[in-house]
């Protein structure tokens, strides 16, 4: 994407969506009074929004394939730029970046990424794993290449955008892959701030050992207007970075600008979970299916301890 290619793309976003007239925090403005600003955000006059809880119902999709990401292994020529949107934080990247097969419908651009996260360090994924959240989750982006820079005619698309979802998970070591992007972000604290970046490879950021494990289903943006317009390929396995890491953006972000009173921390900034309304949620080939809903380890633990406990006594 060009520079004026980046600059349409938002000013387009922007005008469907003033920074004033959401937040994730107030009651007048948070996710469940979007609707009333955002006809199309309202779920009872619309169906398919996102996220969802994945809950491993699923249909087996044999022909769902690792998707095809062109330029993701090379460093791109240019500049990136990282802001803080007061919404999230963003990564705009530039021109050379394409994503297709995997069962879309077309080709892509991609146009950015960006994060989501919670106000601890447990709870900030928008999409669910049977009920799970996970700390973080990051969006990237696309558009149809065939209306690139043209955002409005995308989202009157029902397959206009395609979004790669990944969570993002905690361990103890710090993630190189991350380090790059995460020391910047003290830099965009604040709404506002813009600072450069360097281009890297961007699978980088992906689970490159699991990419063909994802799950499939049509949906919405998570933010205003919520057009249901997106693709949506949410990677099974989560990469992970640092507690440290982690903390730049649960304790060090702001909705508000640089001298702004009062100061408020930007978090919890995840829309909540929406019915499928008998939506199909297709598992990729070599993605994990089960019959019936999986517990986590640590409460499957929990539930066997009184058992194992009784057995020993």
């Amino acid at each position: 994407m060009t520079i004026w290619g980046t600059v349409i793309f938002f000013m387009v976003l922007i005008s469907n969506s003033s920074a004033r007239d959401f937040c994730y925090d107030e009651e007048y403005c948070n996710p469940y009074s979007w609707g009333d600003k955002f006809p199309s955000c309202h779920p009872i006059i619309d169906e398919h929004h996102s996220p969802i809880n994945l809950d491993y119902q699923m249909i087996r999709n044999e022909s769902l394939e690792a998707l095809t990401l062109e330029g993701f292994d090379t460093v791109q020529p240019g500049e990136w730029t990282l802001k803080n949107n007061g919404h999230s934080v963003v990564l705009e990247v530039g021109s050379g970046l394409q994503v297709g097969g995997g069962g879309l419908p077309a080709e892509y651009t991609t146009v950015q990424l960006h994060f989501h996260w919670g106000s601890n360090h447990t709870n900030g994924s928008e999409h669910t794993v049977n009920g799970r959240r996970y700390p973080m989750e990051m969006h990237i982006v696309n558009m149809k290449t065939a209306y690139y820079p043209n955002l409005t005619a995308a989202l009157e698309d029902p397959t206009g955008i395609a979004v790669l979802a990944v969570f993002i998970d905690v361990a103890y070591a710090e993630s190189d892959s991350f380090s790059l992007l995460f020391t910047l972000v003290p830099a965009v604290a604040f709404k506002g701030k813009t600072v450069p970046v360097t281009p890297f490879p961007l699978n980088s950021l992906l689970p490159t050992k699991n990419i063909s494990q994802y799950y499939r289903y049509h949906g919405s943006l998570t933010t205003p207007p919520c057009s249901k317009a997106v693709l949506w390929t949410v990677y099974e396995v989560p990469v992970y970075v640092s507690y440290e890491q982690l903390n730049e953006f649960v304790s060090g972000v702001y909705r508000s600008e640089e001298g702004e009173e009062p100061v408020i921390l930007l978090h919890d900034n995840f829309r909540h979970v929406h019915d499928t309304f008998g939506r199909k949620v297709y598992a990729s080939k070599d993605a994990t299916l089960f019959s019936g809903a999986a517990l986590p380890v640590y409460s499957l633990l929990l539930c066997l301890a009184p058992i194992l406990w009784a057995g020993l006594s």
